[in-house]
């Protein structure tokens, strides 16, 4: 009963963060005129309805799908390699993403072209982030056929990570400085990227990921018990391990692709969903976790347009609402241990 109280009390905090993130932001907006704007009627200011329409409204989307994937992509890996630590950037998915978009701005800059076909700007971030995020996944599927031991997978998504970031670092050696000072800002990560009209491809992709993830509530079940029981079950591990994998994948490399690597949502999320929970069962835990990934990313896309009149970028928020989490759950092993 406590696990289906706290699902709707996650609910309602994002309703309430949603409805927040559509009144609230940089410009001002009386909240009269965004209830009327929301009904349907002529805004007062041309400005207004454009803001809202065209701005909060794709944010907030973007915000929920984001959070929501990326925290579920957290607690499948830390399910499959049973590590409270694991998350997307372990395994050096987000860096292959990264690391594209790194080529894309450093080396190619900003354009590419072949004969008729040729991809500029945002386009080309997003394919690059795209292509980089699933080699290093078609990287790791390889390995997890290769190695039984999930401990050596996870060892080799770590090694992964150092060679996309040893990478980056040699682009940004030779790279101009309005090249670096790009990837930097991409690398801070923001909700805005996403604009009306790539809203469904993003919406629906993350969406497909999700819908995955849900539908492997029941091999994760038998996987917290152990590889070898869940075998016993008739749970094919190899096939579950990939499938995760490829979900982890869809879901990291399109939100890092549409919004730039998001830091600690995927790390710190499960462990809050537990705490709220105090349960392991992924039937109620993975709807949770996904509810308070939307939640706190609705809470960062908020934090980030109220202080001033610029946008704070993402990762600076991120990390002072993940870090004390990450560091409560190294602290709770060490006592255990």
């Amino acid at each position: 009963m406590k696990s289906y109280i706290s699902l709707v009390v996650l609910a309602v905090v994002l309703l309430a963060l949603f409805s927040a993130n559509l009144y609230f932001g940089a410009v001002h907006i009386p909240a009269r005129a965004v209830t009327d704007i929301l009904l349907g009627e002529v805004a007062e200011r041309p400005s207004w309805g454009y803001i809202l329409f065209e701005n909060r409204i794709p944010q907030a989307i973007t915000a929920v799908f984001s959070g929501a994937g990326l925290a579920a992509s957290g607690l499948l890996l830390q399910t499959v390699f049973r590590n409270p630590l694991a998350g997307p950037s372990i395994l050096g998915i987000d860096g292959g993403a990264n690391l594209g978009v790194a080529i894309a701005m450093l080396l190619l800059g900003g354009t590419f072209m072949a004969g008729a076909f040729s991809l500029t700007g945002f386009m080309l971030v997003i394919v690059a982030a795209m292509l980089g995020a699933w080699l290093v996944m078609l990287v790791l599927i390889a390995f997890s056929h290769l190695l039984r031991s999930n401990t050596m997978l996870l060892i080799a998504g770590v090694m992964i990570g150092y060679l996309t970031s040893s990478f980056i670092s040699l682009l940004n050696y030779g790279a101009t400085e309005e090249g670096v000072r790009s990837l930097m800002v991409w690398g801070l990560g923001t909700f805005s990227n996403v604009t009306v009209d790539r809203l469904p491809a993003f919406a629906a992709t993350m969406g497909a990921g999700i819908v995955c993830a849900l539908l492997l509530i029941k091999p994760l079940n038998a996987l917290l018990l152990g590889e070898n029981y869940a075998a016993n079950l008739g749970v094919n591990v190899r096939r579950i391990r990939t499938l995760l994998l490829c979900c982890t994948g869809l879901l990291t490399a399109t939100s890092t692709a549409f919004c730039g690597p998001i830091a600690f949502v995927g790390l710190a999320v499960p462990h809050i969903a537990r705490l709220l929970l105090g349960t392991a069962d992924h039937r109620t835990l993975l709807p949770a976790t996904l509810l308070t990934g939307a939640c706190l990313t609705l809470l960062c896309n908020l934090l980030s347009t109220l202080p001033t009149d610029s946008l704070i970028p993402i990762n600076v928020i991120t990390p002072v609402l993940g870090a004390p989490v990450v560091i409560w759950v190294i602290l709770k092993n060490k006592v255990n241990g």
